[in-house]
């Protein structure tokens, strides 16, 4: 390993020049293939950052896919059903634990996570990197890789994949710093531990929280932590379904989230596992032709003669009326939040997808009426008293 490391650019071609270095030591990170740019290094070490502590939360292996220094996905080695095996479109293959939890990384939002950089929390084994070797992708960074995995993944891209080796071992320095316009900003590190007691205090009527949502709540408030914020995440059997990040609004984070946790249950309708693609299609496409089939748009498709493009034969309308009786089914959610919910709104469109558990910081002079409204459909809302900004 080094003390720096010289980068192509920066954010953008013309930002140069561009490196990497350690302000103590040398870099924790060791480039084993490829040539990594700085959104790239940036995915990395927060990526990495999430997985350990998913790891260290749950005890299982875990996986992230991250896109823009948020993630996409992110999930621990639960077993899967057969249908989520058949929307993750890994039903062919025999998973490990560590391949299970990418697959569920990467097939929460197949769109998203397009071109993404993964996190492993364990040494990358061989089928692992088989799945990776299908997906597009643009690197990987993980504590060790195993001959095989290596010799696989090296051939991706041409020879070009990235990857990267974390020392495990390395602990940074309790402060950060970093610089905007020529000023120096610092702070301490966001070291603070996501675990069981942080559901406590519960203010609503219904105060029991399952394993499983204990679970799936430490998950979502993991991946919160690193996610540009502001941010809710939806999480569900051992994974992140849908997550809104970055935006201004916290409705508009719920809204985005639902949606695509949405999106993800609707996956699972019989209509769309029926699907009759052509052989030839590319995976790209097919993600892309699903969100399409799912969505209002398809009635343009169908208008348009777009269909015999993608299928064999013209498929069956998924209607409106049957996509809400479907999610009507979706329950037992979990969702965290980063920061306190304002209005009652937001648990509103969280119910509309399921949500029977949840977690934020508490704090809204309006809190009374989001308690209000969680008593109205049984929901279970544990005030958590930190919050998880991410910039």
């Amino acid at each position: 390993m080094s003390k720096e490391l010289e980068l192509k650019y920066g954010c953008n071609p013309n930002q140069k020049p561009a490196k990497i270095s350690a302000a103590q030591g040398e870099l924790p990170v060791e480039v084993l293939n490829g040539r990594p740019g700085y959104i790239n290094f940036m995915d990395a070490l927060n990526a990495w950052q999430l997985v350990c502590e998913l790891k260290e939360a749950t005890g299982l292996p875990a996986a992230a896919s991250f896109k823009h220094v948020s993630p996409a996905g992110a999930a621990v080695a639960v077993p899967m059903s057969d249908v989520l095996k058949k929307i993750y479109f890994v039903d062919d293959l025999a998973l490990s634990p560590l391949a299970t939890a990418y697959a569920r990384a990467r097939g929460a939002d197949r769109m998203s996570s397009y071109g993404d950089f993964i996190a492993l929390s364990d040494t990358c084994d061989e089928m692992t990197a088989l799945l990776i070797q299908r997906e597009v992708s643009d690197g990987i960074v993980a504590p060790g890789y195993t001959d095989r995995a290596l010799e696989i993944l090296k051939s991706k891209r041409k020879g070009g994949y990235t990857i990267l080796r974390m020392d495990e071992s390395y602990r940074p320095d309790p402060i950060e710093r970093r610089q905007i316009y020529g000023v120096t900003f610092q702070q301490g590190r966001n070291e603070l531990k996501i675990d069981e007691s942080l559901f406590t205090s519960v203010p609503t009527i219904a105060k029991e929280f399952p394993a499983d949502a204990v679970r799936d709540l430490i998950i979502s408030l993991i991946t919160l932590k690193y996610t540009q914020s502001n941010s809710v995440c939806y999480a569900f059997d051992g994974q992140a379904i849908g997550i809104g990040a970055g935006q201004q609004s916290r409705i508009h984070c719920t809204r985005l989230a639902g949606n695509k946790a949405d999106t993800w249950f609707l996956r699972q309708h019989p209509k769309v596992l029926g699907l009759p693609f052509k052989s030839d299609i590319r995976r790209p496409d097919r993600d892309n032709t699903i969100d399409v089939y799912i969505s209002d748009d398809y009635m343009d498709v169908l208008a348009n003669g777009i269909w015999e493009n993608f299928f064999t034969e013209k498929p069956e309308i998924l209607t409106r009326d049957e996509k809400l009786a479907w999610l009507e089914k979706m329950d037992g959610i979990s969702l965290g939040s980063d920061a306190f919910f304002p209005f009652g709104d937001n648990i509103e469109r969280a119910k509309r997808s399921g949500v029977r558990y949840i977690a934020q910081p508490g704090g809204s002079i309006r809190d009374d009426h989001v308690i209000e409204t969680c008593d109205k459909y049984a929901i279970a809302m544990a005030f958590t008293g930190i919050r998880l900004f991410h910039h």
